[in-house]
């Protein structure tokens, strides 16, 4: 699958436009990370865009969340260990723990990327480029911040061999580099 064909069906199954740019910040995180590990970043990239294709469909109802997504993807031709990757990013329905780096990535990636949006959005000039990873760590602290942002899921960054410092530095700087798409 081509990231053209990927946006396509994105586009097909989510219409919230900020639901799009969590996809776009989640796809390109995950490309940086692919990168920074020596992983394949078409198939890492795949993963973070797709990765909440099907929230709108069961209306954001974690015990179905990547049920129906698991479905599209496999009719859509998606690589398996994307498809795999999308599933267990919410381990619940399936009732599997994530075991591979490319699993705990996802998991971690998107959910840190509430965490840097959230903290761009109570900056002065709510950009993107006035964060630092000095003020995402403050912020993860903060436990009534960016509650959606499950801290103990973007933890497992530890789980690939990563620092949260470094997770946060990969993941700040590779939004960064799309500030305009995702209109921060």
């Amino acid at each position: 699958m081509e990231r053209d064909e990927a946006l396509r069906l994105l586009g097909e199954f989510v219409k919230n436009p900020n639901l799009i740019k969590h996809s776009l910040a989640s796809e390109r995180v995950m490309i940086r990370l692919a990168e920074r590990l020596g992983e394949d970043p078409k198939t890492w990239g795949l993963a973070g865009l797709l990765h909440d294709i099907d929230v709108e469909l069961v209306g954001q109802d974690l015990n179905r969340h990547t049920v129906k997504a698991k479905e599209i993807l496999e009719e859509s031709g998606a690589p398996p260990e994307v498809v795999e990757a999308v599933i267990l990013h919410n381990e619940i329905p399936c009732g599997k723990r994530r075991w591979k780096r490319i699993h705990h990535a996802l998991a971690a990636g998107e959910n840190l990327t509430g965490l840097i949006i959230a903290t761009a959005l109570v900056m002065p000039d709510r950009r993107l480029g006035s964060v630092t990873v000095k003020s995402i760590l403050k912020r993860m602290k903060e436990k009534r911040f960016a509650q959606g942002a499950n801290r103990e899921v973007i933890l497992e960054c530890q789980k690939l061999g990563l620092s949260l410092e470094e997770f946060v530095s990969i993941s700040l700087s590779a939004m960064q580099e799309i500030d305009e798409e995702l209109g921060l």
